[in-house]
C-alpha cells in the first residue's frame, strides 16, 4: 500500500473517530505525538520510493548509454521469421506444427506474426 494511501485511510479513520495503533512500531494516532510520528514515517518512506525510482531510471539510462537493452531475447530471430513464413505459405501445415518446428509455442508464433495465414496465405487450420 502507497504511504499516502495510508495517510489518507488513517485520516479516514480519524474522521470517523476511529484511531489507529501500530503494534509492532508502537504508533497511536490517537495522540498528537502519535499522529506526528506516522506522518514523518509516511513522508520518509515516500521519500525512498522516490529515491529508488530516479535511481532505477539513472541505472537504466546508463545501461542504454552503454548499449546494453534490458529484457528477455526475443524467442523468434530473423530467420525463424522468414521460415515461419515460408512455411505459412503452404496451407498443409497448421499453425501448431510450425511452431512445433521452430521449438516455441503457437502464441509466441502469433506474437510475432498476427493472423499469419490471413497475411501470408494458406487456411487456419
Amino acid at each position: 500500500m502507497k504511504s499516502t494511501q495510508l495517510i489518507e485511510t488513517v485520516e479516514d479513520l480519524d474522521r470517523r473517530g476511529i484511531g489507529f495503533r501500530s503494534l509492532t512500531e508502537a504508533i497511536d494516532t490517537t495522540t498528537a505525538g502519535g499522529r506526528l510520528v506516522f506522518q514523518i514515517f509516511g513522508a520518509l518512506a515516500e521519500f525512498e520510493r522516490g529515491v529508488i525510482r530516479e535511481r532505477t531510471r539513472a541505472d537504466l539510462n546508463a545501461a542504454r548509454a552503454r548499449g546494453r537493452t534490458g529484457g528477455r531475447p526475443p524467442k523468434l530471430n530473423a530467420d525463424d521469421l522468414k521460415a515461419a513464413k515460408a512455411m505459412l505459405a503452404n496451407p498443409e501445415i497448421n499453425v501448431e506444427e510450425i511452431a512445433r518446428r521452430l521449438g516455441v509455442s503457437a502464441a509466441t508464433l502469433y506474437r510475432h506474426m498476427p493472423a499469419p495465414r490471413a497475411t501470408y496465405g494458406g487456411s487456419t487450420t
